[in-house]
């Protein structure tokens, strides 16, 4: 089998989940999270901030993402 079979056939195999609603109901729970939070932030914004910064996984990710595109500019 060629490359390119191979990959056409991995493109166009089912997905056992849908990527937006997967999306969607992300971004409903944050909205719902903030709702109910939203006292304690000046917006929707500094929110998602503070969310991103939760958690140990999440500082280091940010952490590498800062590093890279000092790198790159």
């Amino acid at each position: 089998m060629s490359i390119h079979l191979y990959l056409v056939g991995r493109m166009t195999k089912t997905k056992t989940f849908d990527c937006v609603e997967m999306k969607r109901q992300a971004q409903e729970k944050l909205m719902a999270e903030y709702q109910a939070r939203k006292d304690e932030f000046d917006s929707y914004s500094e929110f998602i901030q503070a969310k991103s910064q939760a958690s140990a996984w999440q500082r280091s990710f940010w952490l590498e993402v800062d590093r890279a595109s000092q790198k790159c500019g």
